[in-house]
């Protein structure tokens, strides 16, 4: 495709993490068993959550969605990288390759929003427990969720078609696993100051700022916390707390190094890193950070296999 004699590919070709053969079936095994575990730990929290009635309360709606969203999200990059494990040549189309950015970008703008929203939560529910329920109704809650939904799809609208619009000047070898935006920025053969602009910008919107309200949250928390007299109840406190405590600092941590730093001390091979963390290893941990450990969620899977042994019968 040429425009303004300026050239746009057609494909893209994606290095990958290795060009040994053996090194790359060894992934695949890794990369396939991690993928299995991610869809049915988050599919059994959504299946969970959806048949327990118990458990519909608005943590455990937040982590629906959640679960929803690291399904999306493994699922936007991963299989393509098990397949192009396969292949000999790791080729993507232009369609394909917006498409996969656009969804990464949706659903990972998703995720920070909602973990604000959970935090939020917790803020609630430690800060002010005897109106938890009548704030956190259902309405704040689809509010809240529907919000982050769309304010994470429309980021990734913007940030896609600015990228994808970018000449490459015939130049389509990425080093990358996958359509990202920083390789596809890297690529091109243009001034690229307006993209590096919006994605400071997008960052600040979908990542900084909901880092601040989880901060404030997590600030108001810990003085209400520490005003508890008795270490039981300090402790109990503490524990509704923990599992989403050490998902935001997962997930914030390394997004806030990779997509707040100066363009000029970017490295590919972190943004690698980066990319399968959030792909692979943060949806494949967070049910069980979040729920399978959880005592009413394993009470929930009880409830609903006594539930289905007498159906049987």
């Amino acid at each position: 495709m040429r425009r303004d004699n300026l050239t746009w590919v057609s494909e893209f070709v994606l290095m990958g993490l290795s060009s040994n053969r053996q090194i790359q079936a060894g992934l695949f095994v890794l990369f396939g068993a991690a993928y299995l575990l991610t869809l049915l730990g988050n599919g059994l929290t959504v299946l969970l959550t959806g048949l327990d009635a118990q458990l519909h309360q608005p943590m455990y709606f937040f982590l629906c969605n959640l679960a929803v969203v690291d399904i999306c999200c493994t699922s936007s990059g991963v299989p393509q990288m098990l397949m192009h494990f396969l292949q000999e040549k790791k080729t993507i189309s232009f369609t394909r390759c917006a498409t996969q950015l656009f969804f990464s970008l949706a659903v990972g703008g998703t995720e920070f929003l909602l973990l604000a929203a959970m935090a939020y939560d917790r803020y609630v529910a430690v800060c002010d427990p005897l109106r938890y329920m009548a704030v956190m109704g259902r309405r704040c809650c689809a509010a809240l969720a529907v919000v982050s939904w769309l304010v994470g799809l429309a980021n990734a609208a913007v940030e896609t078609v600015i990228t994808m619009r970018l000449p490459t000047c015939g130049q389509n070898v990425l080093n990358h696993v996958s359509c990202e935006t920083l390789a596809l920025v890297r690529l091109a053969c243009v001034d690229v100051t307006f993209n590096q602009l919006v994605i400071m910008a997008s960052s600040v919107v979908v990542l900084l700022l909901p880092c601040c309200l989880v901060s404030l949250s997590y600030a108001h928390i810990v003085a209400s916390i520490l005003r508890i007299r008795s270490t039981g109840g300090r402790r109990k406190a503490f524990g509704t707390c923990a599992s989403h405590l050490t998902v935001v600092s997962m997930s914030y941590g390394m997004a806030l190094i990779t997509y707040m730093q100066p363009s000029s001390t970017a490295s590919a091979e972190k943004d690698k890193v980066v990319v399968l963390f959030y792909t692979v290893m943060t949806p494949m941990l967070n049910p069980l950070i979040y729920s399978l450990q959880n005592k009413e969620m394993k009470a929930a899977m009880s409830r609903v296999l006594m539930r289905s042994s007498e159906t049987k019968l």
